[in-house]
């Protein structure tokens, strides 16, 4: 079954949400703050940790940000949400939860993408591949509370198997399932992924209110044009270059590979899917209290 043959839960659009976006241009990644209309609660999405991947070194500069942001607007943050694993950002999300608390939440398909990179990286029995690193595994429909305002979780793979769309009131939050409606889709070749899958989810997305609002993990300015995270349902719907225009599911399968393969490995790749893996962990200190991060010879 495809997810587009299961509609999303009844969204209520009159609550909306204050959504701020701090956007990183080292990675070209936006994070979020997402406040209760009718509170001071809050959650962050997709938050970045800073790294000088050539020296090795760790800062939190993006992440300093948006805890000052949650400090002087008198916020009480209740989640950090992650979309997925995502391969060119590592995240902050520990971080800021030993700052602020709040619990830690990405979808349950995580084991797979744990079991899948526990491998490649060859991380042992030490490891483990049950999400337990995070503090919720969201299931497809599943809801939660962020102060008065109810949200629900959205399995929308393709990307990867983790990938979830979160909608709190009108506002959606899509990680890497679309870009701006010039940007078209992320691409689907990483393990795990696959553009039938992507294709379905971006089906699914669009049942979703034509008012309702999207907000993007990442921008790259397409043209040359400033960078922009905020979009509809209505304007994916009638711009989007890569589903837009009747484009069929063979079609768009078909594009997606070819373009796919056109496509370098992102930058920081390799520390960001051992970082994220861990649910934004740092590698466990070797005997001298050093960490390291392993590459994989040959690709991944």
């Amino acid at each position: 079954m495809h997810p587009t043959t299961n509609r999303p839960p009844k969204v209520d659009m009159t609550v909306k949400p204050l959504v701020t976006g701090f956007f990183d241009p080292a990675t070209n990644t936006i994070s979020y703050v997402v406040q209760d209309p009718a509170s001071v609660s809050c959650a962050i999405v997709d938050s970045v940790m800073d790294i000088d991947y050539a020296a090795g070194r760790i800062t939190y500069t993006h992440a300093d940000a948006m805890i000052a942001h949650i400090r002087d607007h008198g916020l009480k943050l209740e989640w950090l949400i992650e979309t997925h694993v995502h391969a060119d950002h590592l995240s902050a999300a520990p971080y800021i939860q030993g700052a602020l608390g709040g619990k830690i939440g990405i979808g349950r398909n995580i084991t797979v993408v744990q079991d899948t990179f526990g491998k490649v990286f060859n991380e042992g029995t030490e490891f483990q591949r049950d999400g337990s690193q995070f503090d919720r595994l969201f299931d497809d429909g599943d809801t939660y509370t962020v102060g008065t305002m109810v949200c629900f979780a959205l399995h929308t793979p393709g990307h990867t198997p983790a990938c979830m769309t979160h909608v709190m009131g009108n506002a959606a939050f899509v990680g890497d399932t679309l870009f701006m409606p010039d940007g078209g889709s992320a691409r689907a070749d990483f393990p795990g992924g696959d553009a039938g899958q992507l294709y379905d989810s971006i089906q699914r997305v669009l049942t979703l209110p034509d008012a309702m609002r999207l907000f993007m993990c990442h921008d790259y300015g397409p043209n040359g044009r400033e960078i922009r995270w905020e979009t509809t349902v209505a304007e994916e719907k009638a711009h989007n270059i890569h589903v837009s225009g009747g484009r069929t599911r063979d079609d768009f399968i078909a594009f997606r590979t070819a373009r796919d393969k056109t496509l370098d490995m992102p930058k920081l790749i390799i520390p960001a899917l051992q970082v994220n893996m861990r649910g934004g962990q740092l590698p466990a200190p070797d005997k001298d209290g050093k960490r390291h991060l392993k590459v994989p010879l040959n690709g991944l």
